[in-house]
């Protein structure tokens, strides 16, 4: 299944009682960031957890020959940054926005502070904590052991579900660089477009500059290779 390759945490502020929802909203602190602008980067010490109100932000680490690895993109309605603060340790990776956002900051005393006092909002960490790490896993899995075809095409699935606003939702356009799709997929530039073209040949995508439309999920499905 898909899901197994999907991190979302958008059911964290969905799922709270009505009190800690607007204990929290309460102490949210609202940036405009501009694309491409980072939110923290890997190594520095968290001050806070952050929540995108609109927009995307990628979250990547870099290996020895500096390339990036895209591990998640978070959606509006995601808080991301907490995993550093709860085992107080400096952040594991960088975060950067994919387009203009909207994000919220809530410091590390009033996160803190709502843990303390809300025993839901502890057990949906936990929750989002273990997803994320079994999201990870699978994903190292498939960078290690499958073919680039195999990851572009799971790439592709994986941002239609994030692009996708509602279930209903029938027309989904995946709006991002090449280069960070490449990124995602653990491959050159050179090898995604060759790819991209065939599968562009094959009537499973449709490309116009940015925009990817996937024609054929189940065949898609099929050449990822993910069940």
């Amino acid at each position: 299944m898909i899901s197994k390759f999907i991190f979302n945490n958008q059911y964290l502020l969905n799922e709270l009682p009505k009190i800690d929802k607007e204990s929290l909203e309460k102490v949210m602190q609202h940036k405009k960031y501009r694309k491409n602008e980072a939110v923290f980067t890997e190594g520095t010490l968290p001050t806070g957890i952050f929540y995108v109100k609109e927009g995307k932000v990628k979250k990547y680490k870099v290996d020895n020959d500096g390339r990036e690895q895209i591990i998640y993109i978070y959606n509006s309605g995601e808080f991301f940054g907490y995993s550093a603060i709860l085992s107080e340790e400096s952040y594991g990776d960088t975060t950067v926005t994919i387009e203009n956002a909207v994000i919220s900051f809530i410091s590390k005393d009033d996160f803190i502070d709502l843990l303390d006092t809300s025993v839901i909002f502890s057990r949906l960490l936990l929750k989002s904590l273990s997803h994320e790490f079994s999201v990870m896993v699978n994903l190292m899995a498939v960078l290690s052991q499958r073919t680039v075809r195999e990851r572009v095409a799971l790439s592709l699935l994986i941002l239609h579900d994030k692009y996708k606003i509602c279930d209903t939702e029938k027309i989904v356009f995946i709006m991002l660089s090449r280069a960070d799709l490449a990124n995602m997929a653990g491959t050159a530039n050179e090898t995604l477009a060759r790819v991209l073209h065939d599968f562009k040949d094959d009537n499973l995508i449709w490309m116009e500059g940015r925009k990817i439309q996937l024609l054929n999920i189940q065949r898609l499905t099929q050449i990822a290779n993910f069940s």
